[in-house]
């Protein structure tokens, strides 16, 4: 699954980490005595289902009512019966059950049906045992009500451009709505194979996994169609849609039917989407050297989507701007966001549904190691794109949340939904990819993919743990392997020049893969590396990186770090893995400075302890380029984020950001911006305009050269698009004159030619965001957003609108979002977390968040990635006493069952906590800074 696209405004507020909530406390333990819903003692007691019987194959038939928005069905489930049991317990949540039989031998006998809603259970009692080694069949008939929410089988809609509303069926059962839609064992290590049937109106299509294999006729005009037999695969990966859906196709390499599904107004905005998934999967097919197995691969854009996308196995889904591309309205980040999340989700046709991890505890080896794949597919298939630009990016936004104490490790114990949707944040997905990419650094490249294609192989149809992948990656050309590939191992080494001395690391040590990696995903947090450099003599000693005021909490952590470094005397990577506490390295010569990290592959922090940050900063202001993009980013990150914590000064870190007016790479400009922005965010929720106006004034001039040679065009490659649009925007919101009055002046004539007038895509954010101040400026972008069939050009004109001083609009927009219809509830989020980060709106998002607590939560769903980037998004810049106080009064009175136990509300008290502490530290030297550069400025100025 692809979290939800996020507001990308960082030239405007701090990144907002899309984090997700605490663990619910695990009821089921407490083991007592369950009772059905008719009073009768439930047959099981706990939230994960017993393991008496397995389900091989469900034979299920719908009936979808796309005019009364509900559905009716029926399952045939083939049981294999695995201990003695006279009960069928399985999932079912808010399905009227009206049937329910044993179909054995013997013939067909009532099962008496009970329902234990708490845990979603349902209990089937048989008046005879089951017996081991036997198989059966139960048949449940059932119905329900289209979900109204984003998850099970739900109801979407869209308008056409002459107002008519249109209404399709969809579904998303990632993580554990497959039981709202049919009976069934809806956890991942339940795998079976699935024939769908599913009846629908003439002008309606069907689609499904599989291919349409007949389509039978039936009486009163309906239809049914009749799917292939699916692999065997989790109930999380079935999907199907009834639609009026148009479509385009094209045939891969390997000869697999690629489809891409839309509204028939925005077909022609799918070739893109349709090229990339045909280049993207033949290059999976060939890098992991494994067939994909279905006959197609459907890609279909869902006018309602909570999320980014979802891996259904042979039909994945995405929101409308994750799939749909107009080449001469979107931008050059749509092409590489859309490019994004069709590699994420293809990767995930293997790494998820072919091998898929056997509890949500182990979600980030679906999730890391799509993200990860994103970057590796990307950057052979689209080298345009330079998406290695932005892998970074991931890292930051991980250790973000990583560096609060209510982290959780990337592998962490998960029982009920709640906690289960919690799983899906940045610490599965970005940590998890940060670390992976840290591996294969570690390994070599061919080394790390030998071992994931060994992986894949052994363990396909399968489900696995961590422990499986470590095994894999292992020895990895040992001549004594068994997994059946020996041959086609060695032949794989050896064409690549590689023996089973790959898998040595320093001083002849024998490489254990799991002891080192088990220190990255079984404990929470990261490590800060502290380097004090005493002549020839480099002391090394690790720590966890928190922020907290409780130095007890960093106590006990102790990581295996794969440690890279370069010197002034040397560019050559120098490798050492650091397993203990304190170390210490000697150099073969004394050096002017020394980085760590290289590039910054290591998912670690490092400090230059003593003087040795001087040497560093006098680097960067004389001679940047003498280091990577990636190692200038993530010095700007680290410096800035050792002053949180206590251990570099913020002048120093301000000293460090001089050498930003010379930078022009989009890495280290965008983390300058990261840095630096933030600071005067915290500033505007207090009442010290004057430093507010200094600390803006500053970031102006320092990056006032770049902003000067940008060219309000479309030209460059997709990094200097990016740059540009980040630039200029933030220029404009800035009220840098150049760039407010060129704006001002080509708002005006975009207006005046009634929105026909073509306007460059990088420089459309600033002339929408400037236009969007005055309310008639407001009320025809609104005009335009209603009429507008390009996705990505909507998303821009919201934004704009949500930036919008005028507060009547921006409650509106909110309320409107809320309500569906001219503005989609799917973008709610957006709409809110922008408002949030509004100077403007700041107020006005808390109160809306709050007055619609319960039917956000409902909407969409507890626990979930949106809900927790809504909480964090709306709070995390706070910075008084007063707002924590109301923060914590509003969050402490809910109960459970709304949230109260949710991770991203302790996330949020601790981000105001430690904004409350840096603003109490910080501030005086801050103004002390600003003071004394702003005297140098205007003296070299003059």
């Amino acid at each position: 699954m692809f979290p939800p696209p996020v507001l990308l405004l960082l030239l405007l507020s701090a990144a907002a980490p899309l984090t997700s909530g605490a663990q619910l406390p695990d009821r089921a333990g407490a083991r007592d005595a369950p009772v059905a819903t008719n009073g009768q003692p439930f047959p099981w007691d706990r939230m994960r289902l017993p393991r008496t019987v397995s389900p091989l194959h469900y034979d299920l038939s719908l009936h979808p009512n796309l005019t009364s928005l509900d559905f009716s069905g029926v399952v045939r489930i083939q049981l294999e019966v695995l201990e003695d049991t006279s009960a069928v317990v399985l999932h079912s949540k808010r399905l009227h059950i009206s049937s329910a039989l044993l179909l054995a031998p013997e013939g067909a006998r009532p099962l008496r049906v009970l329902e234990h809603p708490r845990f979603h259970l349902l209990g089937l009692l048989s008046d005879s045992a089951l017996t081991r080694g036997r198989r059966y069949e139960v048949q449940l008939e059932f119905a329900a009500n289209l979900s109204d929410s984003f998850h099970g089988f739900y109801k979407s809609s869209y308008r056409t451009s002459s107002g008519e509303v249109r209404v399709l069926a969809s579904t998303q059962f990632e993580a554990t709505f497959a039981r709202g839609a049919f009976p069934c064992f809806d956890e991942p290590a339940f795998k079976a194979n699935f024939t769908i049937r599913i009846i629908r109106e003439p002008r309606h299509i069907a689609v499904s996994n599989m291919p349409k294999v007949k389509t039978v006729a039936l009486p009163g005009g309906l239809l049914e169609d009749h799917f292939d037999t699916t692999v065997k695969m989790s109930t999380y990966l079935v999907a199907y849609i009834v639609s009026d859906f148009l479509s385009v196709s094209r045939v891969t390499q390997h000869g697999v039917q690629i489809t891409v599904y839309a509204v028939a107004e925005k077909i022609d905005q799918t070739a893109f989407a349709l090229d990339a998934a045909v280049k993207l999967l033949d290059f999976y097919d060939d890098y992991f050297d494994i067939p994909y197995p279905l006959p197609k691969q459907d890609l279909a854009a869902i006018p309602d989507f909570q999320s980014g996308a979802m891996e259904n196995w042979g039909l994945t889904t995405y929101r409308e701007t994750g799939l749909l591309f107009d080449p001469d309205k979107s931008s050059a980040s749509d092409k590489l966001a859309i490019t994004k999340v069709i590699a994420h989700e293809l990767a995930h046709q293997w790494f998820g549904n072919l091998v898929t991890m056997e509890w949500w505890n182990d979600l980030w080896l679906n999730e890391g190691f799509a993200k990860f794949m994103e970057f590796i597919s990307l950057d052979i298939t689209y080298p345009e794109l330079h998406v290695d630009d932005f892998f970074l990016g991931k890292c930051f936004e991980a250790m973000e949340v990583d560096s609060l104490s209510s982290s959780h490790p990337v592998s962490t114990p998960v029982e009920n939904p709640t906690q289960i949707q919690e799983m899906f944040d940045d610490v599965s997905y970005d940590k998890g990819a940060c670390i992976l990419n840290m591996l294969r650094d570690f390994l070599t490249p061919t080394a790390f993919e030998i071992g994931i294609i060994r992986y894949l192989k052994r363990y396909s149809y399968q489900n696995t743990v961590n422990s499986h992948l470590w095994e894999s990656l292992t020895n990895i050309c040992r001549s004594d392997d068994l997994d059946g590939a020996r041959l086609e191992h060695k032949e794989f080494c050896s064409k690549r020049g590689l023996s089973s001395e790959a898998s040595k690391w320093y001083s002849g040590d024998e490489l254990d893969v799991k002891a080192i990696m088990d220190t990255w995903t079984l404990q929470e947090g990261f490590p800060l590396l502290t380097v004090e450099v005493k002549g020839r003599e480099v002391r090394l000693s690790q720590e966890r990186y928190l922020k907290t005021d409780d130095p007890s909490l960093t106590e006990g952590f102790l990581w295996q770090i794969p440690l890279t470094y370069v010197t002034s005397e040397s560019n050559t990577v120098h490798r050492f893995l650091l397993k203990t506490k304190h170390d210490v390295l000697h150099l073969p010569s004394e050096v002017d400075w020394v980085k760590f990290n290289v590039n910054m592959s290591g998912y670690y922090m490092v400090h230059y302890a003593g003087d040795g940050w001087s040497p560093i900063i006098k680097l960067l202001q004389h001679n940047h380029t003498a280091l990577s993009g990636n190692d200038r980013a993530s010095l700007i990150h680290n410096v800035f984020q050792l002053v949180s914590v206590g251990k570099v000064r913020l002048d120093t870190a301000l000293e460090l950001s001089l050498y930003l007016s010379r930078e022009t790479e989009i890495m280290a400009v965008t983390q300058g911006f990261g840095e630096l922005v933030p600071l005067y965010k915290l500033m505007e929720k207090r009442d010290m305009a004057a430093l507010e106006n200094q600390m803006k004034g500053y970031i102006v001039n320092l990056f006032r050269g770049l902003i000067d040679r940008q060219e309000w065009t479309d030209s460059g490659s997709v990094s200097e698009r990016m740059l540009r649009s980040y630039l200029l925007l933030f220029a404009c919101v800035r009220n840098y004159a150049p760039c407010l009055n060129k704006a001002t002046q080509v708002f005006k004539e975009w207006k005046d030619s009634d929105g026909s007038m073509s306007l460059p895509v990088d420089v459309s954010m600033a002339v929408f965001m400037i236009g969007a101040r005055t309310p008639e400026g407001w009320d025809f972008l609104f005009e335009m957003y209603r009429s507008s069939l390009q996705m990505s050009v909507k998303s821009r004109y919201k934004s704009a609108m949500s930036f919008s001083p005028l507060q009547d609009k921006l409650k509106w927009m909110m309320e409107q979002s809320l309500h569906g219809e001219v503005m989609k509830t799917q973008d709610l989020p957006d709409v809110i977390v922008g408002v949030s980060r509004n100077p403007h709106g700041y107020k006005l998002a808390w109160d809306f968040l709050r007055a619609h607590w319960n039917t956000l939560i409902k909407k969409f769903d507890l626990g979930s990635n949106t809900v927790s980037y809504m909480v964090n998004g709306v709070t995390n810049q706070y910075s008084t006493r007063e707002m924590l106080d109301e923060v914590r009064s509003f969050f402490g009175s809910l109960s459970e069952e709304t949230g109260s136990e949710m991770r991203c509300i302790q996330q949020a008290y601790e981000s105001i906590e430690e904004n409350i502490r840096w603003m109490d530290t910080n501030l005086p030297l801050l103004q002390a800074w600003l003071d004394k550069h702003s005297r140098r400025v205007v003296h070299e100025d003059l």
